[in-house]
């Protein structure tokens, strides 16, 4: 007996793009949830936030001001981060000195339960 094996009788052939990924433009597999395709969705524009402090060059950031810091300071007591705030990352650090010494000296709550009047 010879250790050849007869040649395979099946007629099925791999697909030759099976097992490789689609390269060029336009030939990505479907993603997203579902496995669709399609655009993804944009958000709508939304305005640029500008700094108040740059903005307007008489406004001063002071530790001794709570009432100006409040408005950077969220109902639980942490301070706001400028993406929201919209605050410039100089000013920013600024505002989380002057908020930091104003709670050491308890003008301004370090917590939520903490409420001054």
């Amino acid at each position: 007996m010879s250790d050849e094996r007869p040649a395979s009788t099946s007629s099925y052939q791999r697909p030759a793009s099976a097992g490789q990924r689609p390269s060029g433009p336009g030939q990505r597999p479907a993603g997203g949830p579902g496995g669709q395709g399609g655009p993804r969705k944009r958000r709508p524009f939304q305005r640029r936030k500008v700094c108040r402090f740059c903005a307007e060059k008489n406004l001063v950031i002071d530790y001794k001001e709570p009432r100006t810091l409040r408005f950077f300071i969220t109902e639980r007591g942490k301070i706001v981060p400028r993406r929201i705030s919209g605050n410039c990352a100089a000013h920013q650090r600024h505002i989380t000195e002057a908020i930091k010494r104003a709670r050491n000296i308890a003008l301004l709550p370090i917590a939520a339960n903490h409420a001054v009047n």
